[in-house]
């Protein structure tokens, strides 16, 4: 045998990897919604002999009814064409079970009754309509999720905060209304003018919870792309000008730009409606309110933004949130706030790592609002 030649276990092992591959890629295409349907429905269409004579042979456990099992299934895997075939061999099964189980004397789940056919259509209808929908959206329901995880991960990873030099310690957390995973809150940051220069906006878009997250998820792109190109002083009039564009009917949103010198501390906040900043003094261990002055994004054109000035010191932090954290219907802004620092102050000895979630649980745990509160640190 020649040093080229192949045994046949080598062949055998080379067949079952091609297989194997294949099998593979047409299961990834069919749950992105790229492949065929063809093999979820030959295996519907097994099914629904297999329920039939099982109606057949032991009614009592097999009940004409189950044949709404395929069709569930069928509504959610199948696309309309392929589930109008699907159908037909449902009807046929039922007038197959219906002729062969006609005795009047039977009851229970030994007969197919008028109720048995109602309840097999009507899942059936709202299997077609589910598919239907899914057809002219052009997502399907296995890709759907798929998406929706996509999406969520690409605002947090949009939310993510650059590393800072040594000396520095940043930390976000972020809860959305009622326990969803999509929230109308979000952070887009950047290192700037060579690395020495940290931005970061924090936004509150109208609304909240999912209602929110699709406007989110496009302002946090828009914002995340125009963060860095422009002059720190043209971001908020540009995004405001972004917004104005969008014609929203509920299309306005609160902001706060954070412009920090890593080298010197020296920062600038411009604000866009948003609640103040809070800034806290090692020397002194008071807190004080940083506000600039601007009106809501997407409100009006031509809009001003004047900006208010600061240090950070060694042992200084800086916190920026959204008005969910420290305001309700039934509490003030300002008794908000009081309840934040006061719970802050319990971090000055021990400092701020970790503390950004802690300080959401402990001032807004139950509060049915996004809440996203960011902390900058110098140590």
């Amino acid at each position: 045998m020649t040093g080229g030649a192949e045994t046949p276990t080598a062949r055998m092992r080379k067949a079952l990897h091609r297989a194997r591959t294949s099998v593979r890629k047409a299961g990834v295409d069919y749950f992105r919604g790229d492949g065929s349907d063809s093999v979820a429905l030959t295996a519907l269409l097994l099914s629904v002999p297999a329920l039939a004579w099982g109606t057949v042979v032991q009614p009592e456990w097999c009940a004409p009814a189950a044949l709404v099992l395929p069709i569930v299934a069928g509504g959610l895997l199948l696309r309309p064409a392929s589930l109008l075939g699907l159908y037909a061999a449902a009807a046929a099964a039922l007038i197959l079970e219906s002729a062969v189980l006609d005795d009047p004397s039977a009851s229970g789940a030994g007969r197919v009754s008028p109720g048995t056919i109602l309840v097999v259509a009507a899942v059936g209808f709202l299997g077609l309509l589910i598919a239907q929908f899914r057809s002219r959206v052009g997502v399907p329901w296995r890709r759907g999720g798929t998406m929706l995880f996509d999406l969520r991960e690409r605002i947090r990873v949009q939310s993510k905060l650059p590393k800072l030099p040594h000396g520095w310690h940043r930390e976000m957390a972020l809860r959305p209304a009622g326990g969803q995973s999509f929230s109308g809150d979000f952070v887009v940051a950047a290192r700037t003018n060579g690395g020495r220069t940290l931005e970061v906006v924090l936004t509150d878009v109208s609304g909240k919870g999912m209602d929110a997250a699709s406007r989110a998820l496009l302002l946090s792109g828009a914002f995340g792309g125009l963060l860095g190109s422009l002059p720190p002083h043209d971001f908020l009039p540009a995004a405001n000008g972004y917004l104005l564009r969008q014609d929203w009917d509920e299309g306005f949103a609160t902001s706060v730009h954070l412009v920090l010198d890593l080298d010197t501390g020296d920062y600038e906040l411009l604000s866009a409606g948003h609640v103040p900043g809070l800034h806290l003094t090692a020397g002194t261990g008071r807190w004080e309110e940083k506000a600039g002055e601007g009106p809501l994004l997407g409100v009006y054109d031509g809009a001003q933004f004047d900006s208010v000035k600061g240090t950070l010191r060694p042992g200084d932090v800086l916190m920026l949130f959204t008005d969910g954290l420290v305001e309700t219907s039934e509490r003030e802004l300002t008794e908000g706030m009081d309840r934040l620092t006061g719970e802050a102050d319990r971090y000055v000895t021990s400092g701020f790592h970790g503390a950004a979630w802690h300080l959401i649980e402990a001032v807004a745990k139950d509060v049915n609002d996004d809440r996203a509160l960011l902390l900058i640190c110098r140590d």
